[in-house]
């Protein structure tokens, strides 16, 4: 059974199974699965701990580039969903913030997970914690700035140009947003947030990066030029 946390996860489920699909939504297969699988493979990562791995894709991506995985999330339907398309893997139920894991991981992938969980600061910690010294934290998120628009997005002004507005961006709050039969409720905090909190874990920044479109719909692409979704960032344990 789910861990009631009253965030949608376990009732927009199904809808989130049928919009993945194999392939992943519009910005994993065209904007994050290549820079992120990029940042996996050929590395020499032994052991990888998935976040948030929801029905497991990204495990079994990096699965296929010879990582050994372990996933965990706290809806016990995505969880089935990934024991479903990969039986022998390693999948478990439970939070970031409360997980119970030895520090034996060489990398932690945190793909769209991080809005997701309400206490952050137990969640990088835990996250920190489970990293071998010299490992990898790798997270892939949405801007801050994209978040601080959220839920009304994308507007028409008063000559029915579209305009993307930010408002309260210091205000760390939660946003309900809903689309395609999915409701589930993320977090809006400050990319400062995030920053010090990697920072006062004694990680060290190696890499951040917004990746752009690879392809897809044009009008897309346009959109998420104007106003991009994703950054990307590595950190490492200190040896």
């Amino acid at each position: 059974m789910s861990e009631d946390v009253s965030d949608g996860w376990s009732a927009s489920a199904a809808a989130w199974i049928v919009e993945q699909g194999d392939d992943g939504d519009y910005g994993r297969r065209y904007v994050l699965d290549a820079p992120m699988q990029a940042r996996v493979e050929h590395r020499g990562f032994r052991r990888a701990l998935d976040v948030g791995c929801g029905e497991g894709r990204f495990c079994r991506i990096m699965q296929r580039a010879g990582i050994r995985t372990t996933g965990i999330d706290p809806t016990e339907a995505l969880l089935r969903r990934a024991r479903e398309l990969d039986p022998h893997g390693d999948y478990r139920l439970g939070r970031a913030e409360t997980m119970d894991v030895d520090a034996d991981f060489d990398l932690v992938v945190s793909y769209l997970s991080l809005i997701d969980m309400p206490d952050l600061d137990a969640a990088i910690a835990k996250m920190a914690g489970a990293l071998r010294p010299g490992g990898t934290l790798l997270i892939a998120n949405l801007t801050s700035f994209n978040t601080a628009g959220q839920p009304m997005g994308w507007t028409r002004d008063g000559e029915g140009t579209a305009r993307f507005t930010i408002d309260h961006y210091m205000d760390e709050r939660p946003i309900w947003l809903s689309w395609r039969g999915i409701r589930v409720q993320n977090w809006h905090r400050p990319l400062s947030r995030y920053m010090t909190l990697l920072l006062d874990q004694g990680l060290v920044l190696r890499m951040f990066v917004e990746p752009e479109p690879s392809g897809g719909d044009p009008a897309r692409i346009a959109s998420h030029r104007r106003v991009p979704y994703f950054h990307i960032m590595e950190w490492q344990k200190p040896d």
